[in-house]
């Protein structure tokens, strides 16, 4: 099933968007079915979850975290991991380059933004993301490094203000690319769009979708390790 799954929603992942097999929850065996079935980028969110699957799986996996992010959990995922979708404060950015450097690597970020109605989603908004940016370059932070941001729509029916809402994101994008990133290529990942929405995610300039349900089934919130 998995990999049927997977292959059905690859076929609507058009050339410069990369799929991401969001496989919390999940056991070993499924994110290992997906990874014979080709599979080799997989998000998580919750970082204990993370190094256990890390440690029980194929070591060329590109893994890319993707929760909300405590400051006392950045070491158990720090030395492996790809990509962090969910800095939303100078201080989460800080306490990376901190590990990060104890480890001798520099880990790739996006910076979160807060774009949909719900307040319970986690983000900043343009002035502290600017902020952000300013102060890691003040400070010297050379172990973390922008390469773009990441945003959640509203959970909603409205595909309509979800598509505004990612419209909103493309532009925040643009902006930084232009105000403090012209000039280097790494800034190039917008990361929004997941199983309900994914498809205007892309239409709305996504190269990074978060797809879970739609490959591996529902969650299952009793596996769970953090």
């Amino acid at each position: 099933m998995i990999k049927d799954n997977l292959e059905k929603v690859r076929q609507t992942i058009p050339n410069g968007t990369r799929l991401i097999a969001v496989s919390k929850t999940k056991p070993v065996e499924d994110l290992q079915e997906a990874y014979d079935a080709g599979q080799r980028l997989f998000g998580e969110n919750k970082a204990l979850e993370m190094r256990d699957k890390h440690d029980a799986l194929p070591h060329d996996i590109e893994w890319h975290f993707i929760g909300h992010l405590q400051k006392n959990k950045i070491k158990y995922i720090i030395p492996f991991v790809s990509l962090i979708h969910s800095i939303d404060s100078v201080e989460l950015l800080e306490a990376v380059d901190k590990e990060a450097a104890k480890h001798d690597r520099s880990v790739d970020c996006l910076l979160q933004f807060h774009i949909a109605q719900e307040e319970t989603k986690f983000g900043m908004d343009m002035a502290e993301a600017e902020n952000a940016i300013v102060e890691m370059r003040d400070k010297g932070l050379t172990h973390v490094r922008i390469v773009g941001v990441m945003g959640m729509a509203s959970n909603t029916d409205n595909r309509k203000q979800v598509r505004t809402e990612f419209a909103m994101l493309k532009g925040y994008f643009d902006t930084l690319k232009e105000r403090y990133f012209a000039d280097e290529a790494a800034f190039c990942e917008l990361s929004m769009g997941m199983s309900g929405d994914y498809d205007i995610a892309i239409e709305e300039g996504s190269t990074l979708v978060r797809v879970g349900s739609a490959i591996f089934g529902a969650r299952n919130y009793a596996n769970v390790n953090d």
